[in-house]
């Protein structure tokens, strides 16, 4: 691996990264791989969150954790948020990277990047663009722009009409909140939900106040084995992927729990879609896409995220050791970022941070909890069904 890292234009380890997240809790799994690969570089590693529990914490790579304010806990906590980060550069001594680790911190870092520039490097982006692709609702619009596969969507207005959408677009459908990132930890509200009756996407709109966003009732692409496709990559901002590439979702190993299994593939129409949508809105940095195919062979676009993904470990280039966080670092910092060859066929199991069932050869696990093919679209397999009003969340 040195000598792989040799062979990459040489890292600016003067600019260190600052990892941001903003939900609560220890950091997601892919964070580790981040750590680890930049640290690797040589490239120093500060870290923020609400809590330092969790690898990331103990990495060796890692320079310094931040304990995130209690006030950064509400919604688009902004300027809680550019106090804290002007007073973490003043603290680092020199221009850091900033790269979010969740989708609040990646639209806040987005919204406050303006008011960062000289303290912080960011992928410079169209305004407003990482908010219109999060929202779930304009992403269903660009992709009727572009022409892209997205299940049938419908966004009600009023609680007769989430009735009848309901009964349109066949039970069960996946009812989503809009912007989940507005959700407040009050309202109970999982971001997303799967309806198997018109009452309950009645009673779900009655909810839409107190969620703070529209709610969309969307048609349920039936999953499967080999129906679900990402694809994950560094974008340079004229259409052009500096790194990355399609790839096949998988289920982890049982012992482990959940797990963002999967495996480098190719595939043309993902890779095709993936740059289309890219190239059209002129995006910079780190994407991350979501697809599910149907019964006809076509590929929706589920969702999209500019962080890194739990997987861009898997699009690692094995003769240089370039991945899509270290691409970034390159790209932001003014370097050359060598082009590797496509590697197909690559796995990666990632495990949860702590094992809820014992692995092979020890005490007899648990039962796992039951898994349906036809999870909802965004959210892990065996979700609730609406939740009851007045319920305890």
């Amino acid at each position: 691996m040195a000598e792989g890292l040799r062979a990459v234009s040489s890292f600016d380890t003067e600019v260190p990264v600052l990892l941001l997240r903003l939900d609560p809790g220890p950091f997601p799994r892919s964070a580790l791989g981040v750590v680890r690969s930049l640290g690797r570089a040589g490239i120093e590693v500060h870290a923020v969150a609400a809590s330092a529990r969790g690898p990331v914490g103990r990495s060796r790579y890692l320079h310094r954790m931040y304990a995130r304010p209690n006030e950064l806990a509400a919604p688009m906590a902004l300027a809680a948020l550019l106090d804290l980060l002007r007073d973490l550069s003043e603290g680092i001594g020199r221009p850091a990277v900033l790269l979010p680790v969740d989708d609040r911190g990646a639209l806040a870092a987005a919204r406050l990047a303006g008011r960062l520039l000289g303290r912080y490097l960011l992928p410079a982006q169209p305004a407003g663009l990482p908010e219109r692709l999060a929202d779930r609702a304009q992403l269903a619009l660009l992709c009727r722009e572009l022409g892209l596969p997205h299940p049938a969507t419908i966004v009600p207005a009023g609680a007769r009409q989430a009735a009848d959408a309901a009964a349109e677009l066949g039970l069960p459908l996946v009812a989503k909140w809009s912007r989940p990132w507005l959700l407040p930890a009050s309202a109970g509200l999982p971001g997303t939900t799967l309806v198997h009756t018109p009452d309950d996407a009645r009673r779900l709109y009655e909810q839409t106040e107190r969620a703070g966003s529209a709610l969309l009732l969307q048609r349920l692409l039936p999953g499967g084995r080999g129906t679900d496709w990402f694809f994950h990559g560094c974008f340079t901002g004229d259409g052009g992927c500096l790194i990355g590439g399609p790839g096949r979702a998988g289920r982890g190993r049982p012992w482990a729990g959940p797990a963002a299994a999967g495996r480098r593939l190719p595939n043309p129409q993902v890779e095709r879609a993936a740059l289309r949508l890219a190239g059209h809105l002129g995006y910079r940095g780190l994407l991350d896409l979501d697809f599910r195919r149907d019964a006809h062979g076509r590929y929706h676009l589920l969702g999209v995220s500019g962080r890194p993904g739990d997987r861009f470990r898997l699009f690692t280039d094995s003769s240089s050791g370039l991945d899509a966080v270290r691409a970034l670092h390159l790209d932001l910092t003014g370097r050359t970022v060598p082009r590797g060859p496509a590697a197909p066929g690559r796995r990666f199991r990632p495990g949860t941070y702590r094992r809820r069932t014992a692995p092979p050869g020890g005490a007899p696990p648990p039962p796992l909890p039951t898994r349906s093919s036809a999870a909802p679209h965004g959210m892990p397999r065996g979700v609730p069904p609406a939740p009851t009003p007045g319920a305890t969340p």
